[in-house]
């Protein structure tokens, strides 16, 4: 569909259909965009090319999973705040990711009295734990300067919601 035949809200219906699907859980099997596909009644390739023409606009531009650590058996979670110098954060980062009890790694500008600049999500079953994996991924990444924030209660996750189906 060309600029000029779309839609005033810039979406087909059918896109805001696909959008809606995607703020929901995507569900957990082989091949989930058919299932979803089959959910607004047309074929996996017509959901892959409204997928792809979104993503080529911009409209979408990534994909992310969430996870409800609370539900998964995880009794400790922490955001660890790593001060890390800038042109070691590239680096770090990288290694850091490659622990599997990280589920986010991040960098983010410092704020006025807060030094840090790297951020992870750590995942355990005890408090004791965490302790041990960062303590790991400092000696991996060689910083020391870090603060470990556990997470005492969750207030809100929830993704946002473009359109209704």
């Amino acid at each position: 569909m060309t600029n000029e035949n779309r839609p005033a809200s810039g979406f087909t219906d059918l896109e805001k259909k696909i959008i809606a699907l995607l703020q929901t859980d995507i569900p957990v099997v082989e091949r989930p965009f058919l299932e979803m596909a089959k959910q607004i009644g047309i074929t996996e390739a017509e959901f892959l090319q409204v997928l792809k023409d979104l993503n080529d606009r911009g409209m979408i531009r990534r994909f992310g999973a969430t996870l409800k650590h609370q539900k998964s058996g995880f009794k400790a979670n922490a955001m660890v705040a790593w001060k890390v110098a800038e042109e070691r954060v590239e680096q770090a980062g990288t290694i850091m990711a490659t622990f599997q009890e990280i589920t986010h790694c991040y960098r983010r500008n410092p704020a006025p009295g807060w030094r840090y600049n790297l951020y992870t999500m750590v995942h355990a079953a005890s408090e004791e734990a965490v302790h041990a994996i960062v303590k790991r991924i400092s000696e991996a990444v060689g910083e020391k300067d870090y603060e470990i924030l556990f997470s005492r209660k969750e207030l809100k996750k929830t993704s946002m919601n473009y359109f209704e189906d």
